[in-house]
């Protein structure tokens, strides 16, 4: 009797402490390289949460479908757009039903350089530039509407010989970081000061109105292009790993969508 009283509470000890890690798991995650900033700061606000881990990778939604189509080893996919998780769930590689829009995107015109873009957006018919980036229209979702908003504008085919394509948004934004091209179009979350964007306490899921953090900016009218609805799926590699859909289940906590609406994202009805 006395050796199991003083045994018993050790035995207890040992197992509160190994509970996190044996339980705790890993997910490798696809994520559309718009999503970047946000995605980092849900990662950890996740593990804080869970004790699950989320390994992160940032590229094109196009790019990513093809490596999961080669078998690529990402369990959760977070695509720019909702068409490539359609496909992906069509073709009998990611879960059915998994499927949902965890935050609708936003373009924007930008430029490095204070004063070069207007509020409404006329730089782009009045010229003075040599070069306007946007990601390859192929692969980016991003780079889609951009085209979808010049040619709304009836200024494609004006613009078109001075278009610089990234592979995706990140290297877009890089290009006109660096004055490779003196403006582009870019996720609104790429240069939103999210310090000041901030939803109103009596609506939280309003879309905050931002401001632009440096550089001159026109966040443009959604009316100018098609919705940019982000879905996220989850992958047949990752639906016998635990922190796979409760990475997914976080993503639609209220403290995942403080961040999603920070970093100037809307959120679906």
């Amino acid at each position: 009797m006395l050796h199991n009283r003083i045994f018993r509470p050790i035995i207890m000890a040992w197992l509160i402490l190994l509970a996190p890690t044996t339980w705790a798991a890993t997910t490798l995650v696809a994520v559309a390289s718009n999503f970047t900033k946000p995605m980092t700061e849900i990662a950890e606000a996740f593990e804080k949460a869970t004790g699950h881990t989320a390994k992160l990778a940032f590229g094109s939604s196009g790019k990513f479908v093809s490596q999961f189509e080669n078998g690529g080893p990402f369990e959760v996919f977070l695509s720019a757009d909702d068409k490539n998780p359609m496909k992906l769930e069509q073709s009998g590689l990611a879960v059915a039903g998994s499927r949902f829009t965890y935050a609708l995107g936003k373009l924007v015109l930008w430029s490095a350089t204070p004063g070069l873009v207007d509020d409404q957006g006329q730089v782009l018919s009045k010229g003075g530039f040599k070069h306007i980036a946007l990601a390859d229209p192929k692969l980016a979702p991003y780079g889609e509407a951009a085209v979808e908003v010049m040619k709304n504008s009836g200024l494609f085919d004006k613009l078109q010989p001075l278009f610089v394509q990234g592979e995706n948004i990140a290297q877009t934004h890089q290009f006109i970081s660096t004055g490779n091209a003196e403006l582009g179009f870019l996720a609104l979350s790429q240069v939103i000061d999210n310090g000041k964007a901030s939803a109103p306490a009596h609506a939280p899921y309003l879309l905050p109105v931002g401001k632009i953090a440096s550089g001159s900016g026109w966040i443009i009218p959604s009316d100018l292009y098609k919705p940019i609805r982000q879905d996220a799926i989850l992958m047949k590699t990752g639906a016998e790993n635990p922190a796979a859909p409760a990475l997914l289940k976080f993503l639609k906590s209220p403290e995942a969508l403080a961040i999603i609406l920070k970093y100037g994202y809307g959120l679906a009805e």
